[in-house]
């Protein structure tokens, strides 16, 4: 800003909002100290003040945030807020807007559970593209987690109604306390061992610490190299564990881990007899499409056969020589026909005819037809011819 320049209100606020913005360190902080003036609002957010033996520190957790809540906020408690160091630019105060709140015991652990996943997720331990499909329909199915509890039991009760085929192989580990991370990493590889289709690794929820044995690096180290496809089965919702980030599918609950893994046979039964009908419909349909064919084929070569073609040829040969036959009746009648005209014509201009009417033909000696008297002089000599003889005479 520029010395000597006057400035509003809130252009000083909102210069002094972005230096905050700004600062990487104010960005995720963790701060830990006593809850007073807790006030719930009625939009869902929660203010209050942190404070400690010498100060004090304006708080807000927004509605949308207290999902991962787990205990209501009371005067007293003493926390551990994960969040953001902002200013509110209306009020030109600054203020932590909390994301995450634990109780003091639970603070530590979940700065070593932060710390700890952005190691692993550095070296790719979360990676999605290393995860593993987990087999559709499963026999044998790896369970690492406490021999009695609700847990077990839920899982062996939900895969007995799915599929009572499948095997249920139990690795009873310790879930909590002292040494439960290592017996959870034994199970893990026992199983892994053990040539098993999946492998769930799971209990029932509790708090942070008791959960911690999955939060544990010894148990990501296991379920990152385990070659059988892992799904955590961690029964809680607020929070997430390092194993769920791990395996290669995180369940809600142990219940819905069953309900994942093994495939209801009765779906799968539905599906196969679904198969089979529709496999014999096409069956059929193939079988009368080959049979329509068959037939045709069937008439095709009949036609073909040398016989059944000499028995055509010589049907054909028959049809034209009756065709033939007609045609030739036909000219032949059409001929006679005009050949009795032609000679009805003919005779009514025959000189035979004539002549036996009583007409005579008069030719000269050369035989030159005479029609007309001028024709003839004195002295020529000339062929007169009757129907019954000739005459020959000369002209006066």
């Amino acid at each position: 800003m520029n010395r000597g320049q006057v400035y509003s209100v809130s252009a000083i606020n909102r210069f002094i909002k972005d230096m905050f913005s700004n600062e990487y360190a104010l960005s995720v902080v963790f701060v830990k100290g006593e809850i007073s003036n807790c006030k719930y609002h009625s939009s869902g957010h929660v203010y209050f003040t942190l404070k400690d033996a010498s100060s004090s520190l304006a708080c807000v957790m927004f509605a949308g945030d207290r999902r991962g809540l787990s205990f209501r906020l009371t005067d007293g408690q003493e926390v551990v807020i994960g969040g953001t160091i902002n200013v509110y630019e209306r009020d030109g105060k600054y203020q932590l807007y909390a994301k995450k709140i634990t109780l003091a015991g639970d603070g530590v652990l979940y700065e070593k559970y932060e710390q700890l996943k952005r190691k692993l997720e550095e070296k790719g331990y979360f990676d999605e593209k290393r995860k593993k499909p987990l087999p559709r329909y499963v026999k044998r199915v790896g369970i690492v987690t406490a021999r009695t509890g609700a847990a077990v039991q839920d899982m062996m009760q939900i895969a007995a109604r799915r599929n009572p085929y499948v095997q249920l192989i139990l690795y009873p580990a310790k879930v909590q306390g002292e040494g439960a991370s290592d017996t959870i990493v034994e199970g893990i590889r026992r199983l892994d061992s053990h040539g098993v289709d999946v492998i769930i690794v799971g209990r029932g929820g509790g708090s942070i610490e008791d959960l911690w044995a999955f939060n544990e690096e010894k148990t990501a180290q296991a379920i990152f190299e385990c070659q059988t496809p892992i799904v955590s089965a961690v029964g809680h919702e607020t929070d997430t564990t390092i194993a769920d980030y791990v395996a290669d599918l995180r369940a809600p609950t142990p219940s819905a881990a069953a309900e994942l893994v093994v495939y209801d046979v009765r779906q799968a039964l539905e599906q196969l007899y679904g198969g089979k009908e529709r496999l014999m419909r096409n069956l059929f349909d193939r079988i009368d499409a080959a049979r329509l064919d068959l037939s045709h084929m069937k008439k095709m070569l009949k036609s073909y056969n040398p016989e059944s073609q000499m028995r055509q040829k010589r049907q054909y040969v028959t049809d034209m020589e009756d065709k033939l036959s007609h045609q030739w009746e036909r000219i032949l009648n059409e001929k006679k026909h005009r050949l009795q005209l032609l000679a009805g014509r003919l005779d009514g201009l025959s000189p035979l005819k004539r002549l036996s009417g009583g007409f005579a033909y008069v030719a000269d000696e050369k035989g030159t037809r005479v029609d007309r008297a001028e024709m003839v002089k004195p002295g020529d000599v000339l062929d007169i011819t009757w129907c019954d003889g000739t005459v020959r005479t000369k002209a006066e």
